[in-house]
């Protein structure tokens, strides 16, 4: 059921700051997959990637939105990378004494790196996690000269208001990147990233929102704290371009203690949206 069938409110827990953090059941049976996403998505982007799960491993995928995204509001203030660790970490910790005992998670981009502030923060919670091109940068950052992520320009410059949701899906379904995505990822991607208003429909994350997270992504201090992360971690990354995360991601296995890396060349930093039946099969076999 998409977002264009079903407006209720969705389950909430509490985070730092007065925040309350939407969360979404992707479905599944059996222990906890926490989901957490990537700068300008939201969690249910993720639930192409947790029906492929559910058919070759039991779990039951959940996922949430960080502050600002999705159904999850944005505070008044400057965006800050610890509070959306927050937002991870309390998740976590609902996650984990649902369970009764530590989970498993899923991070992807920026989502990757607030769930290793939540492991460096509260290892107990967590068993093992999959990494996607995790946003951790050392403080000289990737670009020379600092000189700044293409993504900050893209993200002001994207179009955030259609007349319909079939606008909007047909509009990212016509240019890249969007337009690599599988049919179901995009329609997640719209259907449940935008809302109705008198209009039409607007984007739940505003272009200010990810384009201020993108500029923000070099200022947490995660990178320092890798060597005392003990959490199981498996890194991924697509091909490694010359100034991407994915060029990172094998420094950052290596500074973790307790990590594994592998490169997915046939991939790129949208690898989940784009084929999730692969990256599905990599967490099962990586959790399993």
């Amino acid at each position: 059921m998409s977002a264009t069938e079903d407006d209720a409110d969705p389950q909430r827990v509490p985070s730092s700051g007065g925040v309350e953090v939407a969360v979404h059941d992707l479905g599944g049976d059996g222990p906890t997959l926490l989901f957490s996403h990537a700068t300008g998505f939201h969690g249910r982007c993720y639930l192409p990637v947790a029906h492929e799960l559910s058919k070759i491993d039991r779990r039951h995928s959940m996922a949430f939105d960080f502050r600002g995204h999705g159904d999850t509001p944005r505070p008044p203030g400057d965006i800050e990378w610890e509070r959306y660790g927050d937002d991870a970490e309390a998740m976590a910790a609902w996650s984990s004494e649902r369970d009764g005992g530590p989970i498993d998670a899923f991070g992807h981009s920026m989502g990757g790196a607030c769930l290793l502030m939540a492991a460096h923060r509260q290892p107990s919670l967590f068993r093992r996690l999959v990494l996607f091109e995790p946003i951790v940068f050392p403080p000289s950052g990737i670009r020379p000269d600092g000189a700044p992520s293409p993504m900050v320009a893209a993200a002001r410059k994207r179009r955030s208001t259609f007349h319909t949701f079939h606008a909007a899906f047909d509009n990212f379904a016509s240019k890249p990147p969007l337009n690599a995505f599988t049919p179901e990822a995009l329609h997640a991607y719209v259907d449940f990233g935008f809302a109705r208003d008198r209009h039409g429909v607007h984007l739940k994350c505003s272009p200010d929102t990810e384009a201020s997270t993108f500029e923000k992504g070099g200022s947490h201090e995660t990178w320092e704290h890798l060597p005392s992360i003990q959490t199981e971690v498996l890194i991924l990354a697509g091909h490694a371009g010359e100034m991407g995360p994915g060029a990172i991601a094998p420094q950052i296995s290596e500074r973790l203690p307790n990590a594994r890396f592998l490169e997915m060349t046939q991939l790129d930093h949208f690898g989940p949206m784009v084929r999730p039946d692969i990256v599905a099969r990599v967490i099962a076999d990586a959790l399993a």
